[in-house]
C-alpha cells in the first residue's frame, strides 16, 4: 500500500496532539517580520502584483490543518500535496469551514504553478520524505523558482539526532476508541534514513475493524548541510531556530525550524 493511503483515514486522529496553534502563531509572526504576504484584502481591491504576493503556499499540506489554519488568519491559501487521500481529507474540511483555499494534487519535486507567491510553508517533517540531497535541492530550486521577488520560504525538519537517538528502533503502539495502530521504526545510519512500518486498524460502520499496513521513509538531516543545499539552490539564509522549543539549535534539536529569502530574482523573469 502506497504511504498515507489508510493513514490518511485516522490521521488527524493520531496528530491531535500536534500543536498547530502555536504553529500557526510563529509562522504568522516570522511572515510579519520578515515576509511580504499580507492577509486580508482579496479580490477586486488588489492589484495583479499584490495578489501574487499575498500568496502562501502549504507544501506537503496533508489534511489541511496548517493551510485551513493560515486561511483562517485571512491569508490567501494554496495547498499542495502527493497524496490524493490527505487532499480529500483537506477538501471536506475546506467544505465544512468554508474557506477559499485551492488544493493542488502534486510531487512537491515537480512543483508547477500558476504565478509566483510570497510565501511557501512547509512543516510536520515534509521535507523528510525526499530521501536524497537530490531531492532536497529540487524542492528548493522549484520553491525559489516561484517566489514572489523578496519572498519567504519556512520548513521544518526533523534531525538526524531525532531518529538516531529518540524514535530509531523503537516501536510505538496507541489505542484510540474507532482505531488504533503500531509503530514499528528501523533506523539505517549509513544513510541516515528512518522506516517505520505502520500497521492500522480502522473501525467500520459494520462494527469491525479493517487492517491497513504502509511503510513509511523519512531521512535525517543535519542543520548544515540543509543550509548548505538551500543556499545551492539560490536561496539566501534568514534563521533557523529549534522548532519545538523556538530556541537555539542544540545538538539534541529534534526539529529545527528554518527561514530562507528569495534572491536576484527580476521582477520581469521570464515566467511572470
Amino acid at each position: 500500500m502506497e504511504a498515507y493511503e489508510g493513514f490518511a483515514k485516522v490521521y488527524d486522529v493520531f496528530m491531535d496532539e500536534t500543536p498547530y496553534e502555536e504553529w500557526g502563531q510563529r509562522i504568522r509572526d516570522i511572515i510579519t517580520k520578515y515576509g511580504i504576504s499580507r492577509p486580508g484584502l482579496t479580490g477586486d481591491n488588489k492589484t495583479p502584483l499584490e495578489t501574487e504576493r499575498d500568496l502562501v503556499l502549504d507544501l506537503g499540506c496533508g489534511t489541511g490543518n496548517m493551510t485551513q489554519l493560515l486561511a483562517s488568519y485571512g491569508y490567501d491559501m494554496i495547498g499542495v500535496d502527493c497524496s490524493e487521500e490527505m487532499l480529500s481529507a483537506a477538501m471536506e474540511k475546506r467544505e465544512q469551514e468554508n474557506l477559499p483555499v485551492l488544493y493542488l494534487l502534486q510531487d512537491m519535486r515537480e512543483l508547477e504553478l500558476y504565478s509566483t507567491v510570497g510565501t511557501v510553508i512547509s512543516v510536520c517533517d515534509s521535507l523528510n520524505y525526499l530521501l536524497t540531497s537530490e531531492d532536497l535541492l529540487e524542492t528548493f530550486r522549484r520553491v525559489n523558482n516561484y517566489l514572489f521577488p523578496g519572498g519567504i520560504f519556512i520548513f521544518d525538519f526533523n534531525t538526524v539526532y531525532k531518529y538516531e537517538k529518540v524514535i530509531g528502533d523503537a516501536t510505538i503502539a496507541e489505542d484510540r476508541e474507532t482505531c488504533s495502530f503500531i509503530w514499528d521504526n528501523y533506523y539505517d545510519p549509513e544513510n541516515q534514513i528512518n522506516e517505520y512500518d505502520l500497521t492500522l486498524f480502522v473501525a467500520r460502520q459494520d462494527g469491525l475493524y479493517q487492517k491497513y499496513t504502509e511503510t513509511h521513509y523519512q531521512r535525517g538531516y543535519t542543520l548544515s548541510a540543509v543550509r548548505k543545499i538551500a543556499e545551492q539552490a539560490g536561496l539566501d539564509w534568514v534563521l533557523s531556530m529549534d522548532g519545538d522549543t523556538g530556541g537555539v539549535v542544540t545538538a539534541e534539536t529534534e526539529r529545527v525550524l528554518a527561514v530562507v529569502k528569495e534572491q536576484n530574482k527580476q521582477e520581469n523573469n521570464e515566467k511572470r
